[in-house]
Order: structure tokens, then sequence, then C-alpha cells
């Protein structure tokens, strides 16, 4: 359990504070001692949580066995309409212990909850419904950079994937944001420059610290790219709209850098 002589919430933006001290104590209430650690992920742990466009992301590790019923009762208590959230939306993923812990390119996940003002409402129980990759990156970055709002720090809980495994799943982010279907077109370039940053440093940035850097090095994209940041500081409600032939001519490119990086990592 965290220190109390530390406290955890004062590396969490203030606007969400109150409400991430309210989703742990009902996270901890449904889980009891089964619960090993609630961690803040995204762009919260990235420094780079833009209130009015940003999600919540919350990653909760739990033993097993977790009865189906505590994970339908979370998902119950933490619905927007019993706890609103302050932000866009709430992105929360329940793993088990044994999951969290090992290196893998698997989703994994008990419960995968989306509620929001701007989020379509979901509750998953099943990793059959949906993709993998989400939730590879995400514990990637959780296990460099998440805040853990409750359990030990954030790397004794949730392991880096391998980097097969997770260059794996950044291809098929970049083939997922390269479609387009569902995505802003700020989000889909932001997203781009991380894959890429990352490739290049083994790091992840915030989107507007990978952007920064990709348009730095990168003269042709870097109109785009300064686009894309500009619509992002706007609420998601007014983003702007961006040159399709030149995201996707990005996103090509991209694609080809995330391979050149994924083979001279063996991957």
């Amino acid at each position: 359990m965290s220190s109390p002589a530390t406290d955890p919430f004062g590396a969490v933006p203030a606007e969400v504070r109150p409400y991430l001290t309210e989703l742990v104590h009902r996270t901890r209430a449904v889980f009891g001692p089964r619960l090993t650690g609630v961690v803040a992920v995204g762009s919260l742990a990235l420094g780079d949580y833009r209130h009015g466009r940003s999600d919540v992301d919350v990653t909760v590790v739990v033993e097993e066995p977790s009865p189906a019923e505590a994970l339908r009762e979370l998902a119950g208590v933490l619905s927007h309409e019993r706890l609103p959230c302050p932000s866009t939306g709430l992105e929360l993923v329940v793993y088990p212990a044994g999951i969290a812990r090992t290196p893998s390119g698997a989703a994994g996940w008990l419960l995968d909850l989306n509620t929001g003002a701007r989020l379509p409402a979901r509750a998953a129980f099943d990793t059959a419904d949906g993709p993998s990759f989400w939730y590879v990156i995400d514990r990637s970055v959780a296990h460099q950079d998440g805040i853990a709002l409750y359990g030990p720090p954030a790397p004794e809980v949730i392991a880096a994937p391998r980097p097969a495994e997770l260059f794996d799943a950044i291809r098929a982010s970049v083939r997922e944001h390269g479609d387009g279907a569902g995505h802003l077109a700020d989000n889909r370039v932001l997203n781009g420059c991380r894959s890429v940053a990352y490739g290049r440093t083994g790091r992840w940035f915030a989107k507007r610290g990978a952007a920064a850097r990709i348009a730095e090095a990168e003269e042709e994209f870097r109109p785009l790219i300064e686009a894309a940041v500009r619509s992002f500081e706007r609420p998601r409600g007014a983003a702007l709209p961006l040159p399709g032939p030149q995201v996707r001519a990005f996103l090509t490119w991209v694609r080809q850098r995330v391979e050149e990086y994924a083979a001279a990592a063996g991957a």
C-alpha cells in the first residue's frame, strides 16, 4: 500500500484529483484485499493531461480469483451516472496480477470500462471484444511512468512488454490511425509522432512532446505537425480540420520508420 507519508494524488492535476480519490475509494471498497494497485496512465502519467480534451486513464490490478460480480459492481459504481467524470471520460482497465506482472502481448484484461459525457459507454468482460494493441502500449507507458494512486510503484505491478510484442502493438496502432475511422485527424498525427519518437528513443513521450521532437527533425512534416498541435490544444468538439492527403502521407512515413526501428530492435 502507498506510504501514508506521501500523497500520490499530488502528482495528478487538481481538476481530477477529487474524482480519482473517490475512484480509488470505490475500487478498494469493491475488491478489498484482492486489490493490488491503482495506477494513473495515459496523459496523466506522461504529464500532458489537458482538461476538456484528455481522458482519465486508469489501470487497476487485482489478485485472482476476482469474481465476475465484483467486476460488474465496479463498472456500476464507476459509471458516469453514479460518479460523474470531470474530464471527457474515464478509460479504466482491470487486469489480473498474473497478467500485469508478466511481459505479454496479450490484451489480458478482466474489465474494460469506458464511461463519461463524451465517451461511448462500454463495459466489456471478454478480450475477444476488441484488439489487444491499446492495452500493450498502455502497459508499456504504465511501467515507464505510471502514477501509483494505490499500492506499490507502477513498475512493481505492471511489467514492460517484450520489444517484439510492443512493436507489434505499435504497428497495429499505426495501422488503426492510418485507417482513420473514429479518430480525430490531430490525434492520428500526434499518435504517429509518439510511435516514431518511441522508436528513436525507446521512451514514451506525451503527444505534444513527441510532436515537438519530430517537427524539429522532419522539416517536411513540420507545418502539419504544428497544425495538429494547435488543434489538440482546443476542446475535442472544436478540433481543426487537417488536410487528408498530408495526414495520409505522414502516416505512411510513420509506418516506414516504425518498420525500420522494429527491424533494428530485432522485432
